[in-house]
């Protein structure tokens, strides 16, 4: 993740990423990332996937990534 990471936050839209591993299981672990947009995200899939990047992230991990969006609420 340390070499994968920088081209991360300096992509296009990208805000800034938390990464949390689980401390119980190496092999699952959660990103927190932010964008100016869903659209912005979806475009740096995209690269990352015609890369190559999201195969060799999914071999880290016990399983495919899952990718979710969420909204902040003021709730």
């Amino acid at each position: 993740m340390a070499e994968i990471l920088p081209d991360t936050r300096a992509y296009d839209g990208c805000q800034g990423v938390d990464v949390y591993f689980n401390t119980e299981d190496a092999g699952n672990m959660v990103l927190v990332e932010y964008w100016d947009s869903r659209a912005h995200h979806e475009k740096y899939v995209g690269w990352r996937t015609e890369t190559g990047v999201m195969d060799k992230i999914g071999a880290m991990l016990a399983g495919q990534p899952s990718i979710r969006y969420f909204e902040r609420t003021d709730a």
